[in-house]
């Protein structure tokens, strides 16, 4: 038997947040431990998760770091043997969601196991079809000889659900104690290059979507565009990212004519705003912190990064 612990990051995680602690609530697995660290939330995301049963912890706002608050998440429960991390928007769908996902770490070589997305009850069109073409519902496990056919999404992995084996994380050193995001894709490339495994388990199902606007989608990409140009290594192991951005713009066309042909105006310009803003992420160093900062997603990225130069 793995002991297990279940870690969420919180920011004003606001009243939906009580919906991911019912899903959690009624799992048929449950979890030894249970942790949030919240960065200095003024709502009742702390009240709501103690409610549930919870551990909290707390880091000041300007410390956030994707990757730092999952490692401090991950030194709380060492005692475990699997770490099992949510973020505060995302409802599991059903009481096994949890089991299946460590059910998969019985393979020995198993490092990671990420669960299936699916769009929130109502997402518009757009947002489905990103959660039904990068969660796809048969299971996989990869492994680093695969990156010859998958690219760089054989290290692909979402933090949004997604369980680590202990020693496969100290394996690699933890979480970068600083990256914009994509922190479970850093690690995912590293494990694989250690010989462990990342298991996609497609049973083991959340509801997790975003419905982003033309100007979020270019600041979230310019943050991709970022991640890549300062990750470069990710690249030249597993390959660019090309070749699957051209396959998901055909899957998303054929997709938005079958489902709503409205929201093809809306499609162009979120194309044209997500190669853009990819484009000067990886030009990033050439702008001003004032661009920088009004470009990101991730701010406050930018102040720490600053801070501690």
């Amino acid at each position: 038997m793995f002991r297990t612990s279940l870690l969420i990051p919180t920011y004003n995680a606001g009243p939906e947040f009580e919906n991911v602690l019912k899903s959690i609530s009624v799992q048929g697995l449950t979890v030894d431990r249970k942790i949030i660290m919240d960065s200095e939330s003024s709502d009742e995301t702390i009240l709501l998760a103690k409610k549930y049963g919870f551990e909290t912890l707390t880091i000041k706002q300007v410390d956030f770091d994707h990757g730092y608050v999952r490692q401090l998440l991950a030194d709380a429960a060492s005692d475990c043997d699997i770490f099992i991390y949510l973020t505060q928007d995302c409802i599991l769908k059903n009481k096994d969601s949890i089991k299946h996902l460590v059910d998969a770490f019985e393979e020995p070589k198993v490092g990671i196991a990420y669960g299936r997305q699916l769009p929130h009850i109502g997402a518009k069109t757009l947002e489905s079809h990103a959660r039904l073409f990068n969660y796809p519902s048969t299971s996989v496990v990869k492994k680093l000889s695969d990156k010859d056919k998958l690219g760089i999404k054989t290290a692909s992995c979402s933090n949004s659900f997604a369980a680590y084996r202990n020693t496969a994380l100290r394996d690699v050193g933890g979480f970068p104690s600083h990256t914009i995001f994509a922190e479970d894709v850093i690690v995912g490339g590293q494990i694989l290059i250690k010989g462990w495994q990342i298991a996609y388990v497609a049973d083991s199902e959340v509801y997790h979507s975003h419905d982003y606007t033309i100007k979020e989608e270019f600041k979230r990409y310019f943050d991709i565009g970022v991640f890549h140009s300062t990750n470069i290594w990710l690249l030249n192991e597993f390959g660019s990212a090309g070749g699957e951005g051209f396959k998901y713009l055909k899957s998303e066309l054929k997709y938005v004519i079958k489902n709503n042909p409205l929201v093809l105006p809306k499609m162009t310009m979120s194309i044209a705003a997500k190669f853009l803003g990819y484009k000067l992420g990886m030009l990033h160093e050439k702008l001003s912190l004032k661009q920088k900062k009004a470009f990101s997603m991730h701010s406050k990225y930018w102040d720490k990064l600053e801070k501690n130069k």
